[in-house]
């Protein structure tokens, strides 16, 4: 089994605990991991951007000048795209970017990302991460503690709005809950801090 060290509040080190190796110590698949990452920004473009056609620009009823006799080449109006001003040609329109996975690709990812971070000792996971009250100044005491100056992605088994709220503001660090993680945010970030239960709410999931 794969082991992690196991951490309190302060970012001191308490003991260890043991982890699925189907999880975090799986083969890293990179295909998969770019799939997944391709997919989720796609599916996060509003699609909303907008190009007028020569139909949809105002003006040029009336033909420029006569269709013969004027040794110029043959104009129907003065909005048709190779004119200045005139509508764009192929451009874009609102639409949808959304496609979907099969899950068990999506879980496939999901583990290779946990595995990725792992191999690269990013993994920090603490006993209990519980605040009483909202404390920034708590969260910036245990990443000081971990020793992390980078981007972390702070990880709770579910919803808690006192850690959510005390790390939202710092700089680098995203608070998140297993419910809505994802393979982007996890390879997005340096550092993986998880909550104990959290790891195991995931291995209950992805099991």
């Amino acid at each position: 089994m794969a082991t992690v060290a196991l951490y309190n509040m302060e970012g001191a080190k308490t003991g260890s605990m043991e982890v699925s190796d189907a999880i975090f110590a799986a083969e890293v698949n990179k295909t998969v991991l770019h799939a997944v990452v391709v997919n989720q920004l796609a599916n996060k473009r509003q699609g909303t951007q907008s190009t007028k056609t020569r139909t949809e620009v105002a003006g040029g009823g009336a033909k420029p000048w006569r269709q013969k006799g004027t040794g110029r080449a043959r104009q129907g109006s003065i909005r048709a795209p190779q004119w200045t001003g005139g509508g764009v040609a192929l451009g874009p329109k609102p639409r949808s970017y959304r496609y979907s996975l099969n899950k068990k690709v999506k879980r496939l990812a999901m583990k290779s990302a946990l595995s990725s971070k792992y191999a690269e000792y990013k993994v920090y996971v603490v006993q209990d991460m519980s605040l009483e009250e909202i404390k920034t100044s708590k969260i910036v005491s245990l990443l000081k503690g971990l020793e992390l100056t980078d981007k972390a992605l702070i990880v709770t088994a579910e919803s808690n709005e006192n850690i959510y709220k005390s790390a939202r503001n710092i700089k680098g660090v995203t608070p998140t809950h297993v419910g809505q993680l994802n393979v982007y945010d996890i390879l997005n970030h340096d550092a993986f801090v998880i909550s104990k239960d959290a790891v195991e709410k995931i291995e209950e999931v992805l099991a």
